[in-house]
């Protein structure tokens, strides 16, 4: 009997690239027979719906479910409500997977003794400023050491980008939390590690995910993400993982450190004045080695880490100041 694989595809306005996503889901050397694709939409208001059902139009496999309530989490516990397949798999709108994706997802699924599996997210862009952000998205500066985007070997870690997973796995250790707009995969791979479930990352499984492509784009990314984890580390406490925290660390330390300039705290001002040495530093080494040492791709950089960082920090302190609303 054939394995049957359940492909779930949030989407909400994504009339830029969901043509790319779903080519390259159709061209994947895994057998049509043997999949399902399960497009939820957000209720988009551009020409998303009208692209997807062209799709659906064409293959009889396609099906389109409609997300009142917009958010991920909602989307995917919809789509995974109206699947039938052995295993589940959910691809990002924003994303092209080679054709040996859903393959090697699925035989990692039935080889190794894990619940999820997922593979390295390769990140690129489409404008000239947007290329600059996937450097800064794929340097452990950048990012910290989160290991699906800086490359990491394979092995079993806390989390993977657009999981493939075992069907049991949502009745075992439950759905995506409806509470969440934002980290929700990290809050789902959290709880499934806790119940004593395992987690593993291939670095031979790929995919290219597209980064915002521009300067706004990732500072509102940013500062969504800071303040997200906040909220999902209230609801789910240590569901969120240190390095999640450090932008909010940062940012708190210039908060204070500014304030100190106005003191005679000399061996604070010290202290503060290494700590931002420091910062510098760091930002010109990994500017430099992410840029390959081209001019505009290193000065870009220079500007792009503190702006990322100081956006999610900022997010995390606003994240912190509005918990009453969810007491």
């Amino acid at each position: 009997m054939s394995v049957k694989v359940s492909i779930i595809i949030p989407v909400r306005n994504e009339e830029k690239y969901i043509k790319q996503c779903l080519d390259s889901v159709l061209n994947q050397d895994f057998p049509k027979e043997d999949i399902e694709i399960i497009l939820v939409d957000g209720m988009s208001t551009d020409r998303t719906r009208e692209i997807l059902q062209d799709y659906i139009n064409k293959f009889d496999f396609i099906k389109l479910l409609d997300n009142v309530n917009k958010t991920v989490p909602y989307a995917m516990n919809l789509g995974i409500e109206h699947s039938t397949g052995k295993y589940i798999i959910r691809l990002d709108a924003h994303s092209y997977f080679p054709p040996d994706y859903i393959r090697k997802c699925v035989e990692l699924l039935d080889t190794i003794d894990a619940d999820v599996v997922g593979g390295l997210a390769v990140t690129a862009g489409r404008t000239k400023i947007g290329k600059v952000i996937a450097k800064l998205l794929s340097s452990p500066f950048g990012v910290g050491n989160s290991r699906f985007r800086i490359f990491s070997k394979s092995g079993y870690v806390d989390t993977v980008p657009f999981g493939a997973f075992r069907r049991e796995v949502f009745d075992k250790y439950g759905k995506y939390d409806t509470r969440l707009n934002r980290s929700e995969d990290y809050e789902l791979n959290h709880r499934i590690r806790k119940n004593g479930g395992k987690i593993y990352l291939s670095d031979e499984i790929k995919f290219t995910y597209f980064c915002r492509d521009s300067i706004k784009g990732i500072m509102k990314q940013g500062y969504q993400n800071g303040k997200w984890i906040v909220r999902a580390s209230k609801l789910i406490p240590g569901s969120m993982a240190l390095r999640h925290f450090i932008p909010l660390l940062f940012v708190l330390s210039l908060i204070v450190g500014l304030s100190i300039l106005f003191t005679n705290f000399t061996i604070l001002k010290i202290l503060f004045s290494f700590e931002l040495f420091a910062y510098a530093l760091l930002n010109i080494f990994f500017s430099l080695k992410q840029s390959k040492f081209r001019i505009t791709y290193f000065f870009w950089l220079l500007i792009l880490h503190p702006l990322f960082h100081i956006s999610y920090g900022f997010g995390s302190v606003i994240g912190i100041l509005s918990l009453y609303k969810y007491r």
